[in-house]
């Protein structure tokens, strides 16, 4: 229940970004494809009347060019990258890779970090809770966080287990699990109290999540509007400084 609400979050969260990075792309795509070449034949004009064009309408022209003739054959190539990129991400060792990325990012990285902490804390709480013994809890925990590295990080504590050591040390050696929390697991298995302090942990990693969240929603919409803005701005400089450039030269 708290995965699939934090996943609701995260959904209606990059809902509004989503949709203006869709409506930017198709926007700039139509000033580029539709509305430039419309203006191709007015600046091929001022080329031979000796008007030179602006760097920025040449590199727009340019564009509109690319775009105009090989427009199906780069989808179809976007189209297929994006297969192959799947395919390969489904794989042991893509999904390695993509989830050392994810926790890269900027602005989403700790949000990827922290939810697959947040998993493994709460499903090995419940368990330790429930009964289960710890090495069967840590199998099933280690699955349920969703990061490779956090994965091979528990299974390596499951083995430092069986040899009679603590959970806390092959986690701490990892690097992959904040200090405090970190601290309060030590503190939790030396007072045999793991199982509550887990699922606090959790619940206080949930909480600050949601903040990051807020805050990377709050980032996004700016940059996005920014991002579709210069966009825009760049088609209109690019067919109307040779209009400028014209009256210049006729004044």
């Amino acid at each position: 229940r708290k995965q699939n609400e934090l996943r609701g979050k995260v959904t209606s969260a990059m809902t509004y970004p989503a949709m203006l990075m869709i409506v930017g792309c198709l926007v700039a795509i139509f000033l580029i494809v539709v509305i430039v070449p419309m203006f191709e034949t007015f600046f091929n004009r001022l080329e031979r009347s000796g008007v030179g064009l602006p760097l920025v309408t040449i590199i727009l022209l340019a564009i509109s060019e690319v775009l105009t003739r090989f427009g199906l054959i780069i989808l179809v190539g976007i189209a297929a990258s994006v297969l192959a990129i799947r395919q390969w991400l489904s794989s042991e060792t893509g999904s390695y890779v993509l989830d050392a990325v994810k926790l890269r990012l900027p602005i989403a990285g700790p949000i990827f970090h922290e939810s697959a902490i947040s998993r493994f804390c709460r499903v090995l709480g419940t368990l330790l809770r429930n009964g289960v013994p710890i090495l069967r809890s840590l199998e099933i925990s280690s699955a349920s966080a969703g990061n490779k590295l956090l994965e091979k990080a528990i299974q390596d504590s499951a083995e430092n287990i069986s040899a009679g050591n603590l959970l806390s040390q092959p986690l701490a050696d990892s690097e992959l699990v904040p200090d405090q929390v970190m601290a309060m697991i030590k503190v939790a298995e030396e007072s045999n109290t793991l199982d509550e302090v887990l699922v606090k942990i959790s619940d206080r990693m949930d909480k600050k999540i949601e903040r990051r969240l807020d805050m990377m929603v709050r980032l996004i919409e700016p940059i996005m509007l920014l991002t579709i803005g210069a966009v825009v701005m760049f088609v209109i400089a690019g067919a109307l400084l040779p209009v400028v450039d014209l009256n210049s030269a006729i004044e």
